[in-house]
């Protein structure tokens, strides 16, 4: 069999492209970084939802896709349905074919771990968040008793089934906080990896027309809540709010059609949503959740401007000091009325740049290179 370290099996549990979203903005721009590298990657990605990109196929050897199983009967597993739903016999038999090393992006896409099969095999895992918890952040966030139940169940499954942890070989962690609790569990296998992001700077873009961007997944249940503390934020404000997501509902649409100073933008193309975040003079920030880090943190200090952030947002990712903080309504109002008289400068770009110095790709990927060899 062929061992040669510089190739690797990536498996996503989506389809890494566009970078529009937290975790698969990791995953593309470690593909990116480790490709630059010398890297020879297969990728396979998870379908369900976001076609097949060309774009994958300019640093990948190979890359292969399987659809996501979401039925009733992974439902009811005794493992998680974030990973029985991503078990597919052709992806094991691919991976059987050769003895390259296989990271695994979250626990999501783990299932050939708990094989005999692998037992021997060189194994990485990205734990992109600490699962359990990240479920049980959902089941408060969701309004819906149904969900509330589905995220519980699937806490515990969680919980219980990151024992598989233990047969592998590194957990590359993605923040401090996530790092700390995988390092006191399963000691010198977890090592810290900072997140992947797109890092070349743009131009600072000062737009004449002054206006508030927020952006995100509104799949997600915490971006959900997230969004309605905004909307509350900015409806008593004098100045503009401008929505960007590609899954709007119908619901959202009526809610808005009611404020004035509120608009929706469903952004078909990556390009669209950069140029609005370059653009927007201030980014309104908040989670109820601590997991991981927020890429649109990393990605709002490098290519936009003013932003305003409560302090799960911040808090252990060395980026405290270039943010404005803010944590109730009243506060967010506060901090908004006052940087709308505020001009981002070059000074506000030094300081960050200092503070991103951290959260270098590069060195992230030669991190997992010397994993490899």
């Amino acid at each position: 069999m062929n061992t040669n370290p510089t190739t690797l099996h990536l498996v996503s549990f989506d389809v890494p492209y566009p970078p529009n979203y937290g975790g698969v903005i990791d995953v593309f721009y470690k593909i990116k970084h480790l490709y630059q590298l010398g890297v020879k990657i297969i990728l396979h990605c998870y379908q369900y939802g976001r076609p097949q990109r060309r774009e994958l196929d300019k640093y990948c050897i190979e890359v292969h896709y399987y659809p996501r199983k979401n039925n009733l009967q992974n439902l009811i597993s005794q493992k998680p349905y974030i990973v029985k739903s991503r078990s597919s016999d052709t992806l094991i038999n691919t991976l059987l074919k050769d003895n390259h090393p296989i990271l695994f992006e979250g626990l999501h896409t783990t299932f050939p771990i708990t094989l005999k099969q692998f037992e021997n095999r060189k194994t990485l895992v990205r734990a992109h968040n600490i699962e359990h918890l990240y479920y049980q952040g959902l089941k408060k966030s969701t309004r819906k008793t149904r969900n509330k139940v589905f995220y519980q169940i699937e806490s515990k499954k969680l919980k219980k089934y990151e024992n598989i942890l233990n047969n592998v070989d590194h957990i590359l962690t993605i923040s401090p906080f996530e790092h700390d609790y995988f390092k006191k569990k399963y000691g010198d296998k977890a090592i810290y990896v900072p997140v992947f992001y797109n890092q070349l700077q743009q131009e600072i873009d000062h737009h004449k027309k002054i206006f508030s961007l927020w952006h995100g997944d509104l799949r997600v249940v915490d971006n959900q809540r997230s969004l309605d503390f905004i909307i509350d934020v900015y409806r008593e404000l004098n100045t503009e709010l401008i929505i960007a997501s590609n899954h709007i509902t119908k619901q959202l649409i009526k809610k808005i059609n009611l404020l004035k100073n509120i608009s929706i933008v469903t952004t078909k193309k990556q390009i669209e949503l950069e140029n609005l975040i370059k653009e927007a003079h201030i980014h309104p920030l908040i989670s109820f959740q601590k997991t991981g880090i927020k890429l649109r943190l990393l990605n709002i200090l490098t290519h936009g401007k003013h932003l305003v952030a409560n302090n799960l947002i911040t808090e252990d990712t060395g980026l405290e000091s270039c943010v404005y903080k803010a944590n109730t309504i009243s506060e967010f109002r506060s901090k908004i009325n006052e940087l709308l008289l505020k001009k981002f400068d070059v000074r506000e770009r030094e300081k960050r740049n200092l503070a991103l110095s951290h959260f270098s790709p590069n060195q992230s990927a030669m991190k997992i290179v010397n994993l490899l060899k």
